[in-house]
């Protein structure tokens, strides 16, 4: 499975940004999430902790952390979204953003 993740107008990766600016053992973990979606394909998703949160929205949790997703086909995921957790769910101006940023993606 692809893995497309968000970038800004200027090139920058915002998904691999947060997870490299995060402490080691959750940057590994998000990183390692990576990798198995990669590797497993739709088949990875069953053994995380998702949660749909707007149409074809979907939240992966890691620690205190999430990241958006919308799967567009059985070969592409687009990781829209991270942040860390702040509150039980997730703000409104997080899922506000992810929400922007699949629609500009065509994605919802």
């Amino acid at each position: 499975m692809t893995i497309h993740d968000y970038y800004t107008d200027g090139g920058k990766n915002l998904i691999k940004t947060f997870l490299s600016d995060l402490p080691v053992a959750e940057s590994t973990c998000g990183y390692g999430i990576r990798h198995k979606i990669i590797k497993d394909g739709l088949k990875a998703f069953d053994g995380l902790d998702t949660r749909q949160l707007y149409g074809k929205l979907w939240e992966i949790k890691f620690a205190d952390n999430r990241i958006m997703y919308v799967i567009f086909d059985k070969d592409n995921v687009y990781f829209l979204h991270a942040c860390k957790k702040q509150k039980g769910k997730a703000e409104q101006f997080e899922l506000n953003k992810a929400i922007s940023r699949a629609k500009e993606q065509n994605l919802l």
